[in-house]
């Protein structure tokens, strides 16, 4: 089993500095309506103590367990995903049933140099996040070969 690449803790982690700019714009929100509307200041010191607790969640612990909890593997006649924070899922998807595979890269994966390799079956779709462009190349060919895709089309 591979782990996803260990520049996904910091692309997380600059997705929590955004989430906290919103919680943070949402305290001020609430601190000006309760002076604008004499409400009760317990809201805005619960809003802003929920606040902090999803700000501290964002920055220190979501980015590094959620980078331990994602493993994969690209076996001959399956991709095999474990993830899951509080349920662990593990996942087989046989080669035979994939139709299609992509690469796709946000801006902040970008910054970063990562990608993710999205695939697709009948049931559904699934992704491996969070790999170096040149893994998430090598993924994508090695399951478009095991799934027997053309590859002038990917």
């Amino acid at each position: 089993m591979k782990r996803i690449d260990p520049r996904a803790i910091n692309c997380r982690k600059t997705e929590g500095w955004v989430s906290s700019a919103v919680c943070l714009i949402i305290v001020v929100v609430f601190g000006l309506l309760t002076v604008r509307y004499d409400w009760p200041i317990w809201i805005v010191a619960l809003t802003a103590v929920i606040s902090f607790m999803i700000i501290v969640l964002e920055l220190v612990i979501l980015p590094s367990v959620l980078y331990r909890s994602w493993q994969y593997a690209i076996l001959e006649k399956e991709v095999e995903l474990h993830h899951g924070l509080w349920v662990r899922k593990r996942t087989l998807i046989p080669m035979s049933r994939i139709q299609h595979v992509n690469t796709k890269q946000g801006p902040l994966e970008k910054r970063y140099g990562l990608s993710t390799v999205t695939f697709a079956t009948a049931a559904g779709s699934h992704c491996i996040p969070g790999l170096s462009d040149e893994e998430a190349d090598r993924v994508r060919r090695r399951i478009a070969e095991g799934a027997d895709i053309n590859h002038e089309e990917i």
